[in-house]
């Protein structure tokens, strides 16, 4: 592909033609915002934390969906842009139920982070406070739309990487809902579920970052076993929800 020099914050970058902005910032180490991208996954430009000027253009764009060009002059973090990236970032607090303190992902939640890096620390917006449902019908994850912030990543990990595409978008608006099955396939589900979790960017799930549907069910309790050998700990930790137990098992030295 051939070589572009673009002006990036006012210094010289080098890229390749058709390669996104985004993909481009990162390799002079410019830290970007973003929520729904993830390395691997198609970019769709939906949460919009990436937006970058663009000299000549009163529009902002998507850094993850603008394929670079020869003598672009690029700026990533004006005074119009932080505003508009806080502004996001209450609209999306205020579209669903994300109450920080008393979230399982407190502290390690994406949404929140981003919330903290960008200065948001309160809501101009009135909150929406909407009671969606969840799903509790996986052994393992429960679906809490409530903590969605739409990114699709895993609606996309599950059609790109997984092969299994279960899940689609539904509904329109801030009624759009996200992960919605797609098949009445169970066992694609049941696999394609892990991956979703693994990659939600909220609270949706316990170990994921903030906004993400997939939660994690969990009341464990700890169980020391020994095993064949002496020196090896084996601990057995049971996972109770709505009556259901699963057994994971954990070896330490």
């Amino acid at each position: 592909m051939p070589v572009v020099t673009l002006t990036v914050n006012d210094e010289l970058v080098s890229g390749q033609s058709g390669q996104s902005l985004l993909s481009l910032l990162k390799e002079p180490s410019i830290e970007m915002p973003t929520l729904c991208h993830l390395e691997g996954l198609s970019d769709r430009g939906g949460r919009r934390l990436c937006m970058v000027e663009l000299q000549g253009s009163k529009r902002l764009f998507a850094a993850c969906v603008t394929p670079v060009q020869e003598g672009m002059v690029v700026y990533t973090h004006t005074e119009r842009l932080n505003n508009y990236r806080r502004m996001i970032l209450e609209l999306l607090f205020a579209e669903r139920n994300h109450v920080c303190a008393v979230c399982v992902q407190n502290g390690h939640c994406e949404l929140q982070t981003q919330a903290a890096k960008n200065g948001m620390d309160s809501v101009r917006y009135d909150y929406l406070v909407p009671d969606l449902p969840m799903d509790a019908s996986h052994e393992r994850y429960v679906l809490d739309h409530n903590r969605c912030i739409l990114c699709t990543r895993c609606v996309r990990v599950c059609d790109e990487i997984e092969g299994s595409h279960v899940w689609d978008p539904m509904g329109r608006g801030a009624s759009t809902r996200a992960p919605s099955p797609a098949s009445t396939s169970r066992g694609a589900t049941s696999i394609a579920a892990p991956s979703a979790a693994n990659v939600c960017r909220s609270a949706q799930r316990v170990r994921s970052p903030c906004a993400a549907p997939l939660l994690r069910k969990w009341r464990s309790s700890t169980i020391s076993s020994s095993g064949s050998r002496p020196d090896v700990k084996r601990s057995r930790t049971t996972s109770t929800y709505r009556g259901k137990e699963s057994i994971h098992g954990t070896q330490t030295n």
